[in-house]
């Protein structure tokens, strides 16, 4: 049987919870108009040139102008960035003084190595890090690549955008244009957001910061990659964001919530594990088992959920995992291993 034929779980069975649908206010037979997104005319947005230049620096900026001087920097120009009209440091920071935020991805060595060996080709440090203050020094948190390879060029200078607002630090993952994220990076550097966070402000909630953490999945799924830095979390993140949503309780309560749902998809994932391992058994080698196995006992595969509709977490899993313990190996087809090969597993989906 083709996945195409595989029957899945009703909606009801597998937990979903929809909203009821708006009536629409439309003539009989006529479609609804789509509304048309309100584009900005050109140039009126934000400051102009001189504006960025303009007003007297607050109080904050003054206090991180000390700073910047305190450990032994310059600040170069201090201006207003041209959208929000925030005040912005251009400053010259010794570059032991700077080091990268604690929550961040792992670095990658060969792009480090590779900056080290494109940036003296230049002859030029043309791309300034994003700093806010720590205590006498400077974190970065889109800057860590950067910054490894001016260190191991010797450098004794970094030029640094120096803001006075923390909270620039935990926002990663739209800062960060210095590597691509993929999803065990995004996963990680969220939970270890998410904790940071939970610690300094037990009281804050996932919906809080819900623009920091981009998508509630990512908070389980980082979970699990601490636990195992194997996991293959692209094969199950199209589940586990059908069912997470981020939570208004706060953090400090909500951890040990996704924790047990951590644990819950570490089980899954060993079941699979064996799974795939009775597909090899019966003579398959395909790099897209997994997928396969997950696309076949996945209750939500053909759920047609709302923008705003979440399956519930564990009947979900749990279905899962019963199907993963009774996959029989024998119904899996060539057809099946070339249709997940020709759609592909998703990120680090497959095994």
């Amino acid at each position: 049987m083709s996945p195409r034929a595989t029957k899945s779980a009703s909606p009801s069975k597998s937990g979903v919870t929809k909203k009821p649908a708006a009536p629409r206010k439309v003539a009989a037979g006529k479609a609804a108009p789509r509304k048309r997104k309100v584009k900005a005319e050109a140039g009126s947005v934000g400051l102009s040139a001189e504006e960025c230049a303009d007003g007297a620096p607050t109080s904050e900026m003054i206090a991180l102008t000390a700073k910047v001087v305190q450990a032994g920097g310059v600040v170069l120009s201090a201006y207003r960035e041209p959208l929000g009209g925030h005040w912005v440091a251009l400053s010259a920071l010794p570059i032991d003084k700077v080091k990268p935020t604690p929550y961040q991805r792992e670095l990658s060595k060969a792009h480090a190595d590779r900056l080290a060996t494109v940036i003296p080709k230049v002859g030029r440090f043309l791309d300034p890090v994003i700093a806010v203050p720590d205590g006498d020094s400077f974190i970065t948190p889109n800057g860590m690549h950067r910054l490894t390879a001016m260190t191991t060029l010797g450098a004794k200078t970094i030029i640094a955008l120096v803001m006075p607002e923390p909270e620039i630090a935990f926002r990663i993952l739209a800062l960060n244009t210095e590597k691509a994220h993929n999803l065990k990076d995004k996963a990680l550097e969220v939970i270890r957001m998410v904790r940071a966070m939970a610690e300094a402000d037990p009281k804050r909630s996932e919906a809080e910061v819900a623009f920091e953490l981009e998508q509630p999945s990512f908070i389980t799924i980082g979970i699990c990659y601490e636990k195992n830095a194997r996991f293959s979390g692209g094969a199950y993140n199209s589940v586990v964001s059908k069912c997470e949503s981020f939570s208004t309780e706060p953090m400090a309560r909500t951890l040990a919530t996704r924790e047990a749902h951590a644990d819950k998809l570490l089980e899954l994932d060993e079941l699979v594990g064996q799974a795939v391992v009775r597909l090899k058994e019966a003579g398959w080698t395909s790099g897209y088992l997994k997928p396969i196995v997950v696309a076949r006992i996945n209750p939500l595969r053909f759920a047609k959920l709302g923008k705003d509709d979440r399956a519930d977490f564990d009947k979900t899993i749990d279905k899962m995992i019963e199907g993963a313990a009774k996959f029989d190996a024998s119904k899996i087809k060539a057809a099946d291993i070339a249709l997940a090969a020709t759609v592909g597993g998703g990120d680090e989906a497959a095994e």
